[in-house]
C-alpha cells in the first residue's frame, strides 16, 4: 500500500509547496528484519513521498531538528537524505534548503507494484493449478481439519529443552552440525534409536535427514526423481500437497482407489517411479493398510525399481492399542519413511524427517544446497533433547488419552443427534470420516452446517476420481462440550 508505514504524518501542515510545516506528528516506520536505520529513515519519507503525504516542492526541515523528530542522530538523517537525492526524491537547493521532488514515473498517482503479467515457468503453473482459497467466514464450532492443538502441545518441556541447547550451542565452533546438509548426527541418532524402537522401522543415523516438515521432503523426492514423461501414483483420495508436489514437477500423478483395506495394489499402474501412502492411518478415511497388501506393494516397488513414500503423519496420535510397525520396517531399501512432529509437538517447530536408503540419501544431501537448507539447528537439538529425555513420550501418554476422549464424544454425538450421518472412528489421527446419507451431498452439508454456525472440511477436493459423499470433522482442538454443541447445531441444519 502506498505510503504504508508512516504511522502518523500531519497532511495539512504538509501540504503547502514551500511550507515548513509542523513536523510533529512524523514517526518512523515498523522496521523491517535486518533494516538498517538510515535506510528505516528513507523508507519512511519515500513513503510519504510516494503516499502523496509530501507534496511537490515541500521543503525539509533543517537536519537537526528533522532529526530530533525521528529520534535518529544527524549522521544517520544525513545517510537517508543522501540516499533520497540520488533517487531523485529530494533536491537541494542551496541555502533555500532541501525540497521533494516527485520522480515522473511517481507523479500524479500514488505508487503501485502490480503487474499485469507474471512470465511464470511451467513448473509455477502446474504448481497453482487446482489450489482453491479456504471458505472464510466466522463459525461458533469449526470442525475443519488441520487446526492446531495447542492445550496438547509439551509447553513447558519444548522450552525447557531450547533453552538447556541454546546454551550449547553457542559454545559449538564452525563447522558442528549446523554445516551438515542431513542436520545434526546427534538429532539423527536419537530420532533412529525412537523409530526403531517405537515403530518399527530399520533406521540408522546415515539414513535420516532433517527437514523443515513433509511437505519440504516430498518436494525434494519429486524433483530428483519425477520429471515430464515419468510418473507416479497417490492414494485416492489422499493428502492434496502429495498430489501437488508431485504433479508439478509435470509427471503424470495417477490416483489409485482406496477401499475399507486401504489402497489397493491391483489397481497401480506398472511403471511409476514414486508411490504415495499413508499405510498408518489413510488420509482421510483413516483406514490401516493390512499386512497382505504391505507385502504387495513391496514387491511391486521391486519389479519395477520404483520407492514407496511413506507417510507416518499420524503414528505417535494413535488412540487405542498400539499402530502396526512402518513398512519401512518391511524394506528399507525400497520404502522412503516421512514423518512431522508438527502435530505432535507444535507446527512452529518445523521438525521433520525422511529416511531413506544410503544411496538416495547421497543424491539429496548434494542437491539440497540448492534449494533449500537442513533446518534450524536449536529446534534439531531441542528435539533430541525430548526424545532422548523421555519427555516425548510421556506427551503423548497424556495427548493419546485426550485424543481418544474426544474422539469417543464426537462419535456418540453423532450416534446421537445424527444417526443417518455413517462415522467412521481411526485408530489414530486428529478427525473422524463421515460418509453422508444418499441424497445429500458434500456441497449441501457443508452450506446446511454453515448457516447453523458450523464448519465441515468436504471430501471432494481431496479427491480426483470422486466417491461417496463425506466430510471430514476434526476433533482434537475442541472441547467436548464443543463438540457436543457443534454436532446439535448439525442435527438442526436443513
Amino acid at each position: 500500500m502506498a505510503g504504508a508505514g508512516v504511522r502518523a504524518l500531519n497532511t495539512r501542515a504538509l501540504g503547502g509547496r514551500g511550507a515548513s510545516g509542523d513536523w510533529g506528528e512524523l514517526a518512523l516506520a515498523e522496521p523491517l528484519p535486518g533494516e538498517a536505520l538510515h535506510a528505516r529513515v528513507a523508507r519512511t519519507l519515500r513513503g510519504a513521498v510516494t503516499g502523496g503525504l509530501l507534496s511537490e516542492g515541500t521543503r525539509l526541515p533543517g537536519h537537526r531538528r528533522l532529526a530530533g523528530v525521528l529520534g535518529v542522530s544527524r549522521n544517520t538523517l544525513v545517510d537517508a537524505l543522501a540516499g533520497l537525492e540520488a533517487e531523485g526524491y529530494l533536491r537541494v537547493q542551496g541555502r533555500s534548503g532541501t525540497v521533494v521532488c516527485v520522480p515522473a514515473a511517481e507523479a500524479g498517482a500514488p505508487f503501485t507494484a502490480t503487474v499485469d503479467e507474471l512470465p511464470l515457468s511451467a513448473w509455477a503453473t502446474r504448481a497453482l493449478s487446482g489450489g482453491e482459497d479456504a471458505a472464510e467466514g466466522h463459525y461458533s464450532v469449526d470442525f475443519r481439519v488441520g487446526q492446531p492443538v495447542p492445550e496438547l502441545y509439551p509447553e513447558a518441556a519444548w522450552t525447557a529443552a531450547l533453552a538447556r541447547q541454546a546454551g550449547r550451542l553457542g559454545r559449538r565452533t564452525q563447522g558442528g552440525p549446523a554445516s551438515d546438509p542431513l542436520g545434526p548426527l546427534e538429532t539423527r541418532r536419537a530420532l533412529s534409536a525412537y523409530l526403531n524402537a517405537v515403530r518399527g522401522a530399520r533406521v540408522t543415523p546415515e539414513m535420516v535427514m532433517l527437514t523443515g516438515g513433509t511437505q519440504s521432503a516430498l518436494d525434494a523426492l519429486a524433483r530428483v526423481f519425477l520429471e515430464p514423461g515419468r510418473m507416479a501414483a497417490v492414494e485416492d483420495p489422499t493428502y492434496p500437497g502429495a498430489r501437488a508436489a508431485l504433479s508439478a514437477t509435470g509427471a503424470a500423478v495417477v490416483p489409485v482407489p482406496v477401499d475399507g483395506s486401504g489402497l489397493r495394489p491391483g489397481a497401480l499402474p506398472p511403471h511409476a517411479t514414486l508411490l504415495y501412502l499413508t499405510p498408518g492411518c489413510q488420509y482421510p478415511t483413516g483406514v490401516t493398510l493390512g499386512a497382505a497388501r504391505r507385502a504387495a506393494l513391496v514387491a511391486w516397488a521391486r519389479r519395477g525399481n520404483a520407492f514407496v513414500l511413506e507417510d507416518d503423519y499420524a503414528a505417535d496420535l494413535h488412540h487405542t492399542g498400539r499402530p502396526l510397525p512402518v513398512m519401512q520396517g518391511l524394506a528399507p531399501d525400497r520404502v522412503i519413511l516421512l514423518g512431522s512432529f508438527s502435530k505432535s509437538l507444535a507446527p512452529a517447530t518445523r521438525s521433520g524427517f525422511l529416511v531413506a536408503p544410503p544411496p538416495v540419501l547421497r543424491v539429496l544431501a548434494r542437491t539440497r544446497p540448492l534449494t533449500d537448507r537442513a533446518p534450524g539447528t536449536l529446534d534439531a537439538l531441542a528435539l533430541a533433547d525430548v526424545l532422548s529425555s523421555g519427555a516425548y513420550g510421556r506427551h503423548l501418554r497424556r495427548a493419546r488419552l485426550v485424543l481418544a476422549h474426544r474422539q469417543d464424544v464426537l462419535l456418540a454425538a453423532l450416534g446421537e443427534w445424527q444417526p443417518t450421518w455413517e462415522a467412521h472412528g481411526a485408530a489414530s489421527g486428529l478427525h473422524v470420516y463421515v460418509r453422508l446419507p444418499p441424497g445429500l451431498s458434500e456441497a449441501q452439508a457443508v452450506a446446511g452446517a454453515a448457516r447453523r454456525g458450523v464448519a465441515l472440511s468436504p471430501v471432494a477436493p481431496l479427491s480426483a476420481a470422486g466417491g461417496r459423499a463425506a466430510v471430514l470433522l476434526a476433533f482434537a482442538h475442541l472441547t467436548p462440550e464443543t463438540i457436543r454443541q457443534g454436532v446439535r447445531r448439525l442435527s438442526l441444519a436443513p
